[in-house]
């Protein structure tokens, strides 16, 4: 079902239009009846020749009661634009048409309404006058009715006219990702809690779990509703009505967003593009009270011109928006500034990023996926993507999205790393989650025992300049300087060396120290003092006391006070 928004000054007749096309009357309270003026937004649907449907929002047209207006068009496919022949193009017509086209909205109906109260030339001109101001806008070839609602003249072909433009509305994109801004909020008895907006982005039905506002206040859907008619699944694209159990009906008001959690990016800051209205009568610029109009919300706003100081009438720009509240946002959506010192509209756009984080001095925002990844290092979270663009993303490696120069950058520099570690590797527990990641793209890369190496390096390691020196004096080995402690690791991890007190000896040093101690107890069977050690093996005290202590730890001699006696793995003399 197409939603479509009426538009248009006070008193030319929009919600006479909408009850004679739909039999409803949008006006819901006693007030507006009373006044014979739209102060909220009113509701109504039809059947159209064709059999489809369509859904009106009527709203008002009154300069006072803009921010209701702005309340009701953030959702619409197209428009309903209302123009009486007895009065012609008023202002509040004017803001309403640059609102529409602030907003992304492509196409409408223009409805010349009153024509029953003047003559053939009054419409004629009045004809030519909608043609001259809407001119360059999407208005610009739309198919113009004359018609007087209270004596049925041309409602037939108005309602043709809206079927021809339902059935070139593009389909409402499904992304999975559900968003409804609310619009009316109360409390119904028997049901609680009930919320309506229009549904955009996904489907929603009984039993979701959601949260709604900037506090995220969680709820579930009870029942839903679609003009009265209970359903279990709403696609989007249509009016909705939600009964929410969880949440009080005070908790909520207009402009809060009803999604599933952690399917958005609520943000309070935002980059985007600018328009500045051609009818200003100054520019655009950082000074100055500002709403900002999103969804069907109204939040107070700080701006920043991007690049510039100020954005002239009629020109465009970038801007960094700052808001009082968090909102769920994706690139693409739309918005409209409103100044209210002036109590005038004064541009919108689409928004470009919706969690900016170089300095507004620094930004430079597009929609760009590679700006997004460049700007957060070359690597982002595909789920954190998927939530900054609104766009599901595949990970180019393990959950990431990996600039390409960045991948080359980090698998260059881990591969030269390894490379230089030789036959002693790298240990993978080492690696951060990303290095682990990247190592998976090295060729010519094998891991072992958690170690990452080069093919081919694995032999090396026996000839080691340290493992070679210390065979050489085995009982007496050289200095560690020069060897880093990742290799000297690995060597005693592949048993070619041992470490004791500090001290790194060569594999075969054990056989030889024990070779000596057996000799000494063969002499001498009541057991042989350190120093004795130290001068049958030729060595000095730095290096007999950890070798004692080695072959005690390995049960080939015991200490026993201060001599060594034979333990159960003493070797044969």
């Amino acid at each position: 079902m197409a939603i479509i928004a009426t538009a248009g000054h006070v008193d030319h007749g929009k919600s006479s239009l909408v009850h004679a096309l739909t039999g409803t009357d949008p006006d819901r309270f006693a007030e507006e009846k009373r006044r014979g003026m739209t102060i909220d937004l009113g509701f109504a649907n039809a059947l159209l020749p064709s059999g489809r449907e369509i859904s009106f929002i009527d709203v008002p047209g009154h300069a006072r009661f803009i921010g209701n207006m702005l309340a009701g068009v953030g959702g619409v496919a197209g428009c309903l634009f209302v123009i009486a022949a007895t009065e012609g193009w008023k202002p509040q017509t004017e803001e309403h048409l640059r609102i529409l086209q602030l907003l992304g909205i492509e196409r409408g109906v223009v409805a010349l309404t009153m024509v029953d109260l003047g003559d053939d030339d009054d419409r004629e001109l009045a004809v030519l006058d909608i043609g001259d101001h809407t001119g360059g806008t999407f208005l610009a070839h739309a198919t113009i009715v004359p018609v007087a609602a209270p004596i049925g003249l041309g409602i037939d072909e108005l309602r043709s006219a809206l079927d021809e433009l339902l059935g070139g509305l593009p389909v409402p994109d499904d992304r999975g990702r559900p968003r409804l801004w609310v619009d009316r909020v109360f409390a119904a008895k028997g049901s609680g809690t009930i919320v309506t907006g229009t549904l955009t982005g996904g489907p929603l039905s009984i039993g979701d779990a959601v949260t709604v506002g900037a506090d995220r206040h969680p709820a579930r859907i009870r029942f839903l509703q679609q003009h009265g008619l209970a359903i279990d699944t709403l696609g989007p694209g249509n009016r909705a009505a939600l009964n929410l159990s969880g949440v009080a009906h005070t908790d909520i008001e207009r402009g809060d967003a009803v999604v599933k959690a952690n399917q958005w990016q609520w943000t309070h800051r935002f980059d985007a593009t600018f328009e500045a209205l051609v009818t200003l009568d100054h520019d655009v610029s950082r000074r100055g009270a500002y709403f900002a109009y999103i969804g069907s919300g109204e939040v107070v706003a700080k701006v920043r011109i991007l690049g510039v100081d100020t954005i002239p009438p009629g020109e465009h720009g970038f801007v960094r928006v700052h808001l009082s509240d968090d909102v769920p946002l994706q690139p693409g959506d739309r918005y409209v500034l409103r100044e209210s010192g002036r109590d005038e509209t004064v541009g919108g756009g689409e928004v470009l990023d919706v969690s900016p984080i170089r300095p507004a001095s620094k930004a430079r925002p597009d929609r760009s996926i590679d700006r997004l990844v460049d700007e957060r290092g070359g690597w982002v979270d595909a789920a954190a993507l998927t939530l900054l663009t609104g766009e599901e993303h595949r990970p180019t490696l393990g959950r990431w999205v990996v600039a390409g120069n960045v991948l080359d950058r980090d698998r260059s520099a881990l591969s030269t790393r390894i490379v230089a570690a030789g036959s002693s590797g790298v240990e993978v527990a080492l690696l951060d989650e990303r290095q682990r990641a990247v190592l998976q793209t090295i060729p010519d890369i094998v891991i072992e025992t958690g170690t990452a190496r080069i093919v081919g390096t694995d032999a090396r390691l026996e000839q080691h300049p340290f493992v070679t020196a210390a065979s050489a004096a085995l009982l007496a080995p050289p200095g560690t300087d020069g060897v880093d402690r990742q290799t000297l690791n690995e060597l005693v991890r592949r048993k070619l060396v041992f470490q004791r007190d500090g001290v790194y000896f060569h594999g075969d040093a054990v056989g030889a120290a024990a070779q000596v101690a057996a000799r000494l107890l063969a002499s001498a069977p009541g057991g042989f003092t350190a120093s004795e050690f130290r001068e049958a093996a030729g060595t000095s005290r730095k290096f007999a006391v950890p070798l004692l202590e080695e072959l005690d730890a390995r049960g080939i001699t015991r200490r026993r006070d201060q001599v060594r006696i034979g333990g159960p793995r003493l070797p044969a003399c």
